[in-house]
């Protein structure tokens, strides 16, 4: 039961951070505006309170003791998890707060950088915290005076994340994979490969075979310098 409960929060956790990373790409940019500073500041506040939730109810599993060793296993592997979500969280905070610093929106100091990106960015913030529509009530300063609050945020992540590693320890090169990495993509990929043109592994294997390989590269190399023969034989005559 507690396993699962941890899945499901850091689940939560890990969109919501996706989304976050996905709103602080357009700070600065083009598609910027009061909107997006007010939802950047909503969705980051949701990422707080799912990491706290995440991060105690883990310490107390894996502070316990009478933990059996598969149980231990599967939440160090969610806490290796927790951990990336964290610092991914942190370091889109610090680039959210020089981004926020560097263009402010009513007292702009330069201008936007054009990317090409536009329009709104209520949905992902929406799918962020599992609304269906977000209301926007920011005042017209919001975006200068977020930056202190943001400021003290970001600090109180890292205190977070110092504070997490000193009750557990769980160094995160001593967590092994389930499976190797990478292998959901290649299994996606051959998934699609397949439905689409009904090769089989085997088969696209087939076509790399070494021996046709070089075959194919000596009857080049014959080709090559049997044009260059001919051609100085025509020189010649």
């Amino acid at each position: 039961m507690a396993r699962e409960e941890c899945k499901a929060l850091l689940d939560a956790l890990n969109k919501t951070t996706a989304c976050y990373h996905h709103l602080v790409l357009t700070v600065g940019g083009s598609a910027d505006t009061q909107d997006l500073r007010e939802e950047l500041q909503k969705t980051r506040q949701k990422a707080r309170e799912l990491a706290m939730a995440t991060g105690a109810r883990l310490t107390v599993a894996l502070r316990d003791r009478s933990l059996a060793t598969e149980e231990r296993t599967e939440f160090e592997r969610l806490w290796v998890a927790f951990s990336g979500c964290l610092d991914l969280l942190e370091a889109d905070m610090q680039r959210a707060l020089a981004l926020g610093a560097a263009f402010p929106l009513h007292a702009p100091r330069r201008p936007l950088v054009r990317t090409g990106v536009a329009g709104g960015s209520s949905a992902v913030a929406a799918r962020a915290l599992s609304t269906r529509s977000l209301r926007h009530e920011a005042e017209s300063d919001f975006d200068v005076a977020d930056l202190p609050q943001l400021e003290r945020e970001v600090l109180q992540v890292g205190e977070m994340i110092d504070d997490m590693e000193m009750k557990v320890n769980v160094p995160r090169w001593t967590v092994q994979a389930r499976q190797a990495a990478g292998a959901e993509l290649l299994s996606g990929a051959s998934a699609g490969a397949s439905s689409a043109g009904g090769i089989s592994v085997e088969e696209r294997a087939g076509l790399c075979d070494p021996s046709k390989a070089l075959a194919a590269t000596v009857f080049s190399a014959v080709l090559l310098v049997a044009v260059a023969l001919a051609l100085c034989v025509a020189k010649l005559s």
